[in-house]
């Protein structure tokens, strides 16, 4: 038997939320010694996505995948363009969930389980067989306080969102624009906005909430613009073709991971499971890839990117396409000043021009701008160093909850 206390983690079918809480389970397992058992939502179409992270990853002994019986979604809810993405993947985790209590008995009921905000279902059936439920947040303290306040402004306001005349005031930070609100929420008519108030609404259920973040956050060396848009971001053709003008212009290396255009007219979107490249790109870069891409990192704002970034001291151009990640590009711009953003012309709302394209670029590579937004980002690299560290808090604070789940193990 294994004397170690037992943690089950549930992330949901995104990549961007599977790949940092793989990275939590490691850690709870390397650096605080507990066993995790990585609970997968699996269905009747593959994902050879998913199956590649898992089989290139070096998992520590104490760290056991577990896949939850694979359930047998309708073909319309996979394939369907009109079924989104946010709904698609509620509905799946909806039918997984059903053999959630006959996995976590079959495990001998673990001291813990850390599921993702989008599989909040399983706070009922860790009820019924009294395991404490924590939730992991995979995005920034800023957006999990907009989580946890979005029942109280559903509740107060009557019109849409975006109606609003002022900027949303979300207690303890910045004002949110409008604009800058996440697409679901846009339009409360809409399913995906019905998920979101769903599984928000339910996040004070939970024993407590890990947010991946930190105190202090919220060619030759630094050469290299890496660009790339997150492992479900594309762009138009037209766009497509004004960002390559626009590198090409500012007369910087750069490395750009590009994928096919969509159809769409916008300047980005989102594409279905199965439609991006699934061979590892960095199989195809040059040696000491990581050391000249120090200089820029064009970004679409995903947390998981925004974090790598910082925590590598590379300043962002902030290029958001859809969830959060117009409001990631605000606080990294405004807030914490390690970015700029493109600005499209005026009357254009879909399309940022080439010339700008080529001013940002050169901003962040040469200018004086680009050297303080550096020197910001050099010292929040050095914060991250620290609290990775064990005097760090981030350390510390994962370690009060690893040694509490270390005191309550019979």
């Amino acid at each position: 038997m294994n004397r170690k206390p037992h943690v089950a983690v549930l992330p949901n079918l995104g990549l961007g939320h599977l790949i940092p809480q793989l990275e939590f389970a490691k850690r709870l397992v390397v650096h605080h010694g507990i066993h995790v058992s990585l609970l997968l939502i699996t269905t009747n179409e593959p994902s050879p996505a998913q199956d590649q992270l898992l089989s290139s990853s070096h998992l520590p002994p104490d760290l056991h995948i577990v896949p939850l019986p694979p359930v047998e979604v309708d073909k319309k809810i996979i394939n369907d363009g009109d079924v989104l993405v946010l709904t698609r993947i509620c509905v799946i985790t909806d039918h997984s969930l059903r053999s959630l209590k006959s996995v976590l008995i079959a495990l001998g009921k673990p001291n813990a389980l850390v599921t993702d905000i989008f599989a909040t279902q399983a706070f009922d059936v860790c009820k019924e067989l009294l395991i404490p439920t924590y939730v992991y947040v995979t995005t920034s303290a800023a957006f999990s306080a907009f989580m946890l306040y979005l029942p109280k402004l559903d509740s107060d306001v009557n019109c849409e969102f975006i109606d609003l005349s002022e900027p949303i005031q979300v207690p303890g930070c910045s004002p949110i624009r409008t604009h800058d609100l996440l697409d679901q929420a846009r339009n409360r008519k809409i399913d995906e906005y019905k998920w979101l108030l769903h599984h928000f609404s339910r996040l004070p259920l939970a024993s407590g909430i890990f947010v991946n973040s930190w105190k202090d956050l919220e060619p030759p060396p630094d050469s290299v613009i890496f660009v790339t848009f997150g492992s479900g971001g594309t762009l138009s053709f037209e766009q497509q073709t004004e960002l390559a003008w626009g590198l090409e212009l500012s007369q910087q290396r750069f490395i750009w991971e590009v994928r096919k255009p969509t159809d769409s007219t916008g300047a980005g979107t989102f594409f279905n499971a199965g439609e991006a490249n699934e061979n590892d790109p960095k199989v195809y870069l040059p040696e000491g890839f990581l050391d000249r891409t120090q200089g820029g990192f064009l970004s679409h704002c995903g947390w998981n990117s925004v974090l790598e970034s910082i925590v590598h001291g590379v300043p962002l151009v902030t290029w958001p396409l859809y969830a959060e990640q117009r409001m990631n590009s605000t606080m990294l711009v405004e807030d914490i000043g390690v970015a700029i953003k493109p600005k499209m012309e005026a009357g254009q709302q879909t399309i940022v021009g080439r010339k700008e394209i080529e001013r940002v670029v050169r901003m962040v590579m040469e200018g004086e701008e680009g050297k303080v937004i550096r020197s910001r980002v050099k010292e929040l690299k050095a914060s991250a160093t620290k609290e990775l560290d064990s005097s760090g808090s981030s350390y510390e604070s994962l370690s009060c909850v690893a040694n509490y789940w270390k005191a309550n193990h019979n």
